[in-house]
């Protein structure tokens, strides 16, 4: 309903060479079979009763799901990355299933790019990251797949009359488990905002969470991110893994706590370069609750206060970890799920103004996707690089990191209305990154500056 708060995420992917065509049709149409939602379409149910169900897209056409183009001479990342914010911009088409893969030519020295864009209805970015290994392999040219199991290859997935009565009822049932003196209250408040506070939540942890969410509407710090737009500007950095790894493990932290210090620090060096410092400003986490029975999305969402005024990004990185470690306690508790239970009941505009409501208490978000420590091929072309673009969500930017092959690759999904220097703000995160990097203990003699030549050499 908002294009401000639209979920879809992206990677960028760079590759030795173009993927064979075939080869990437086949796979992805197996794909589909092993893991159905890459072919069930969303439809909402009668009268917008209750939850919208997937159902299988009789029109399934793999080639409208997987494209190939070529960038135009001379070809290079600064137009990858613009085309790839375009891509990623546009709205899916909800008569289909919601997702799109990109084959992009034309990169220098024969080299491609894949860009992957998924809806976040379809899974978030560690799911996105199991639902690859589907279609990626750990050697360039695996031979023939096996066949599919046949009950997997004629399964079938259509919604039924007896289906959507089914949904009807279960969200009728639903709404029987919600007390009517409380939906009363959230019906009120609709109409006259100043009456949350009068909504009671005897018995009910989940209303409890619902009435913290509604309450926490504190604007976000920045002075000078005030703006929101749909602009988006894409960049990108690179960190070498162990040595951040090392460097947060040597100051008793975790590689979150360098990944949200990098950025606290960055984000005040902006500010401070354009003549606006700012104390604090306020950041999200995506932290992950995935286990072996976790559907498509398996996330939860913390905000928190960072320190971003001038100081040693040692010290900060200390003020950063304790901060962590409080919101990790009260992860448990966030507004995903709470917000979720109500969303049927709850008239659309009312939820959409909700969230963005929760979206413009952020300045910016992060992300950390754990990625493979080997080589990965894509039929039959070697991963690279491989850049997330984490979905804005009404925030500043995004900044999701990536491991892959010794790297972290950063992606940096910018609201370019909000943050007027995108260059200056890459540059600040690199110079970041690599302060951090510095931190880390030397091993066997061997100084920083020799373990980074080393991993560019590698990387390159």
């Amino acid at each position: 309903k908002d294009p401000y708060l639209t979920s879809s995420f992206a990677n960028i992917a760079i590759l030795d060479r173009s993927p064979n065509m075939d080869i990437l049709y086949a796979r992805m149409e197996r794909t589909a079979m092993l893991f159905p939602r890459l072919r069930r379409k969303v439809v909402q149910s009668p009268g917008n009763f209750g939850n919208p169900t997937w159902v299988d897209d009789q029109s399934f056409d793999i080639r409208y799901h997987v494209r190939q183009m070529s960038l135009a001479a001379p070809g290079d990342m600064r137009q990858l990355l613009d085309l790839g914010t375009l891509l990623v911009a546009d709205p899916f088409d909800l008569n289909r299933p919601l997702w799109q893969f990109f084959v992009v030519d034309g990169l220098p020295n024969g080299r491609s790019a894949l860009i992957q864009k998924l809806h976040h209805t379809v899974s978030d970015g560690q799911g996105a990251v199991e639902l690859a290994l589907h279609y990626l392999d750990a050697v360039r040219n695996p031979g023939p797949l096996e066949p599919l199991d046949p009950e997997i290859a004629n399964a079938t997935f259509v919604t039924t009359e007896s289906n959507i009565a089914d949904e009807i009822r279960g969200a009728m049932d639903d709404a029987l488990r919600v007390p009517i003196s409380v939906l009363r209250q959230v019906r009120d408040v609709l109409s006259d905002t100043s009456l949350l506070g009068s909504i009671t939540a005897t018995g009910s942890a989940t209303i409890k969470d619902l009435v913290a969410q509604l309450n926490d509407n504190d604007a976000s710090r920045s002075p000078l991110w005030t703006k929101r737009s749909t602009r988006r500007r894409m960049e990108t950095a690179r960190v070498p893994y162990d040595s951040l790894r090392a460097a947060a493990k040597s100051m008793g932290g975790t590689l979150n706590t360098a990944f949200i210090t990098a950025a606290a620090h960055a984000s005040g060096l902006y500010h401070r370069e354009l003549g606006a410092p700012v104390d604090t400003l306020r950041a999200s986490m995506a932290i992950s609750t995935r286990t072996a029975e976790s559907g498509g999305n398996a996330f939860t969402l913390a905000r928190m206060l960072v320190p971003t005024h001038d100081m040693p990004i040692s010290e900060r990185f200390t003020a950063v970890n304790e901060i962590l470690a409080s919101v990790r306690e009260n992860a448990a508790t966030s507004s995903i799920e709470t917000i979720a239970t109500f969303a049927t009941f709850l008239p659309a505009a009312f939820v959409t103004r909700l969230a963005r409501t929760q979206a413009e208490t952020v300045d910016f978000a992060t992300s950390n996707i754990p990625g493979a420590s080997f080589e990965l091929f894509f039929a039959g072309s070697k991963l690279l690089e491989n850049y997330p673009i984490g979905p804005l969500g009404g925030v500043a930017f995004n900044l999701t990191l990536m491991s892959y092959l010794g790297s972290l690759d950063v992606g940096i999904n910018i609201d370019s209305q909000a943050i007027e220097s995108p260059e200056l703000l890459r540059d600040l995160l690199q110079q970041s990154f690599t302060e951090m990097t510095d931190m880390a203990p030397l091993k066997s003699g061997k100084s920083v500056l020799a373990t980074r030549r080393q991993w560019w050499k590698r990387s390159r």
